[in-house]
Parts: C-alpha cells; sequence; structure tokens
C-alpha cells in the first residue's frame, strides 16, 4: 500500500482478513482516509499551506498524532468535502462511514485513543433514488447489436451481454467466472465478501453460452488462464476494462446514452425486468442478485409512469360517462 503509515495498513488488512470486506470497498476506505489525513496535515500547518494534497506524505502519522484529533477536525474535513469537492449527500455518507469505522477501530480494536472522535458524527439523509435501467425495447436492441456486430468477438460478447441481462451479475463476478463454476443450469460465482452463490441460467444463457464455447476452443490460451471461461483475444482472462469497453462500444452502437448507462445499469435492468415483467418477489430477487440485505434489493421495487397510469385506467369508474 503506497503512502499509508503502519495503523492504517493494519485496519485495511482487518477490513479484509477478519470482517471480509472487498478488495475494492478496502481500496474506497484507504483513499479516502489518506485524503483526510493529508488534509488534517495540510490544514493543521504540518505542511506547507500551499502544497497540492496529493503531495502530502502521510507515513509518518502515529499515535500521537491521532490522539489530537478531534471532532471539530472531522467536521472541517467534511464541510470541505461539500464545498470545494461538491460531494453529494451519498458520497458524504460513505466519508463518514470511512472515519467512523477507522475511529473505531483505533479505539476498541486497537486501544491507541482513550475516545473515538467520530462516534458523534451523523450521517446526512439520502433520498431513495430510483435506479436508471433499460427498457424492455433498449434491452432487445442492445442484444440484436451485440449479436449482429461485425467484430471478429461478437460471440464472446453476446455470451457476455446475455448473461449480464439475464442473470444480473457483477462485473467482477462475470469475469471471475471459470468454465468448471459451470453444471448444467447452474453457475457459481464468488460475489461481494467473497460469499459464494449459485445463479441459474435461462434458455438464452445456455444458447450463448454454447455459441461461445466453439469460439473459445479457437483461442491459445496461457497456462495461467486456462480455466477463465471469457479470454481476451491473447489467451487471458478478459479484464474489467475491456469488458467495460465491450459493454460501451455496444451501447454506443445501439444509440444508448453511455453518460447515462454502464456495465453496472445492466444489473439494475436485470432485476427491473425480472421485478416488472416476471413478477418475482422481493425475497427471491434477493437471493438472484445476492444481497446482503432485504432494504438493497427494494430499489427495484419501484413503481414507473407506465404502472401508475395502467393503475389508474384501471379503475373500474375510469370508462364512466354521465352523458351515455
Amino acid at each position: 500500500m503506497d503512502n499509508v503509515f503502519p495503523i492504517l495498513e493494519q485496519y485495511c488488512n482487518y477490513m479484509l482478513a477478519v470482517l471480509a470486506r472487498s478488495e475494492l470497498t478496502v481500496k474506497e476506505y484507504e483513499y479516502d482516509l489518506i485524503c483526510f489525513f493529508r488534509f488534517y496535515k495540510r490544514d493543521h500547518g504540518l505542511v506547507d499551506k500551499g502544497m497540492p494534497l496529493e503531495q502530502i506524505s502521510i507515513d509518518d502519522v502515529d499515535s500521537k498524532l491521532l490522539s489530537k484529533i478531534t471532532t471539530d477536525d472531522l467536521l472541517v474535513f467534511l464541510i470541505w468535502l461539500t464545498r470545494e469537492r461538491k460531494l453529494s449527500p451519498a458520497s458524504r455518507a460513505r466519508r463518514i462511514a470511512t472515519l467512523k469505522s477507522f475511529f473505531k477501530y483505533c479505539h476498541s480494536k486497537k486501544h491507541i485513543l482513550e475516545s473515538n472522535p467520530a462516534y458523534d458524527l451523523e450521517t446526512p439523509r439520502i433520498g431513495k433514488r430510483v435506479p436508471k435501467y433499460l427498457t424492455l425495447e433498449e434491452s432487445t436492441k442492445l442484444l440484436s447489436t451485440a449479436y449482429e456486430s461485425p467484430s471478429a468477438t461478437n460471440v464472446r460478447d453476446y455470451c457476455i451481454l446475455t448473461l449480464f441481462l439475464n442473470c444480473g451479475m457483477r462485473l467482477s463476478e462475470l469475469r471471475g467466472i471459470n468454465t468448471d463454476d459451470i453444471h448444467g443450469t447452474t453457475l457459481t460465482v464468488i460475489g461481494k465478501g467473497d460469499k459464494e452463490r449459485t445463479v441459474y441460467l435461462n434458455k438464452a444463457c445456455l444458447e450463448a453460452l454454447n455459441d461461445y464455447y466453439p469460439y473459445r476452443e479457437q483461442i491459445k490460451v496461457k497456462p495461467s488462464h486456462k480455466k477463465a471461461l471469457f479470454l481476451s483475444s491473447r489467451g487471458q482472462r478478459i479484464s474489467d476494462d475491456m469488458i467495460q469497453i465491450i459493454i460501451k462500444r455496444l451501447m454506443l452502437q445501439a444509440g444508448i446514452d453511455t453518460k447515462v448507462f454502464s456495465v453496472h445499469k445492466l444489473r439494475h435492468t436485470c432485476a427491473t425486468l425480472m421485478y416488472k415483467y416476471g413478477h418475482v418477489d422481493i425475497r427471491s430477487l434477493q437471493v438472484i442478485l445476492g444481497h446482503k440485505s432485504v432494504s438493497t434489493t427494494q430499489i427495484y421495487t419501484h413503481v414507473d409512469e407506465e404502472q401508475l397510469q395502467d393503475a389508474v385506467e384501471s379503475n373500474p369508474l375510469a370508462s364512466f360517462n354521465p352523458e351515455k
């Protein structure tokens, strides 16, 4: 870990090993804390006031410095994030969660602080946001675009897109699939926190996989990537960046705004379409998506304008006309 001090490194290892947080989550927490300590050193005159934040080293932070940090210091940092970085309530909430977690660790686990300066920090209220998703028409157009693409990798790309839209997998889950993870009509994936779950494959997924296998067999696979399901032309497991590039290219070809939609929005799309058209109950959707809490899944139970209009039209009085 670059530009960190021993206690921060120990905290990150604790998050990974004991709390089983994902590497991405730990990286985000580490970034937040590096940002805070750089700001703290500059704000308290421990470095030149004009020094750019990214140039400030924090490898000298120790328990003595940590013990000097107050709740006011944390609030000043959060105000700075709001005014200078223009962070949204959701982004501020994550920074607060980071600070609360780290200082709780220092106070309750490491016992290097007599009190926890983050204890009284309040998380901002975050309004529920309706997840953005592709409509059924946009989804079918995107699939058709992938299937008809003149690209030499269209069979692979279509298969990737089909799994995203039918299984609701995360990017890391799809990228990590091995050939021996597939057993008939089921697929085993490793989700957040290294938790294993079963994904069920429908007819579209099975057909896309069967079309992809012959293409895959023609690739000269590097020994260390022998088990990877989705491969690059160089015979390596396909990267996260490459998957994002593929999906962005297909979206552009299908006339879909890539400033609004991304790979993760395909997961939202899958969940929303299953709930809207498949009449999948919330508990089943929670299992399919691998959510720890049903409250996370509930964002997909939103009612769109079309459903509201249908509800109004279904009123038995909707056709009443006093003149007839």
